[in-house]
């Protein structure tokens, strides 16, 4: 009786531990390469899955097979010198399942960097995500517009990230679009993407940078093309421009709501080189800025 009461329990605590999970919005998907990447997740489940249901019939197996009898004390068994087959099958299962995964990895590895076969012919639209202690800048140098904490994104247009930070390293995720891609000083990282479905997404900094992380996400639209024309008409036509005193304000540590710019940053705090090599000027800021922190 006390087992059953335990086994409840247990169960009991492991539904409510569940149930205050958020969803798993990685099996979402709402883009092409966030599809394939569900599709990878899949295929390591199953096929851990399929090692673990082995293990364990193999398991039960030896347990019943070999299990203690009432045998003579003085009894030996017969010395088994090796099982070719047996040996074979333990060191060549475990390798073939090595080398799918790897080849698994590595092909849609490179099938999500780059931009979706469909839209190859496409010119990607750029937008510079930048992030800073604890918060996200998004900087559009087509339409010299920028928004803080939220994104506007046109379905089926690819979409080329370019990422970098302004202090500690942070990671760039929207799990229903993309893998996760870290944004770090000094250098760019491009992350590419496309929205085919409209909707609303969260994104995340899924890297540890401090006590305020946790909180640094941001809003995800996904919508037409004609409605994004509208909401950049709507922007040019009511949002305030950015200055550098506002932009520097912007960057002290700290939360902040979502905020929109009728111009961006990229002309007086202009990117990183590609090549992740930083400019003197960009130098001389970053080393007044940690003098003035101080």
């Amino acid at each position: 009786m006390k087992k059953q009461w335990l086994f409840s329990g247990l169960l009991l605590s492991f539904l409510l531990f569940l149930s205050g999970c958020e969803p798993l919005t990685v099996f979402d998907p709402m883009g092409p390469q966030a599809a394939l990447l569900k599709d990878v997740i899949w295929i390591s489940i199953w096929t851990m899955l399929f090692v673990v249901v082995v293990v364990f019939i193999i398991l039960i197996y030896i347990l019943v097979k070999y299990r203690s009898t009432k045998t003579p004390s003085d009894y030996r068994p017969p010395i088994v010198k090796g099982n070719i087959w047996v040996e074979i099958t333990t060191i060549g299962i475990p390798v073939l399942i090595i080398v799918f995964l790897s080849f698994v990895s590595v092909q849609s590895t490179y099938e999500a960097e780059s931009v979706p076969k469909q839209f190859k012919d496409e010119e990607p639209m750029v937008i510079y995500a930048a992030s800073s202690n604890w918060k996200w800048h998004f900087s559009y140098p087509e339409e010299d517009i920028e928004t803080v904490n939220y994104l506007f994104l046109p379905t089926d247009r690819p979409v080329e990230f370019r990422l970098y930070s302004f202090d500690a390293i942070s990671s760039f995720w929207i799990p229903q679009l993309a893998g996760q891609k870290y944004a770090m000083t000094g250098m760019i990282t491009t992350l590419n993407l496309t929205a085919t479905e409209e909707g609303e997404m969260q994104g995340r900094n899924a890297n540890f940078s401090g006590e305020g992380f946790a909180e640094q996400t941001f809003n995800v639209s996904a919508v037409s093309q004609k409605e994004f024309d509208e909401w950049v008409k709507e922007v040019k036509n009511t949002a305030e421009p950015l200055d550098e005193k506002t932009f520097n304000k912007l960057l002290k540590p700290g939360h902040l709501g979502q905020k929109t710019f009728s111009s961006t940053h990229l002309d007086f705090s202009p990117p990183p080189e590609e090549h992740g090599e930083m400019s003197e000027e960009e130098m001389k800021k970053e080393m007044e800025q940690e003098q003035s922190d101080h």
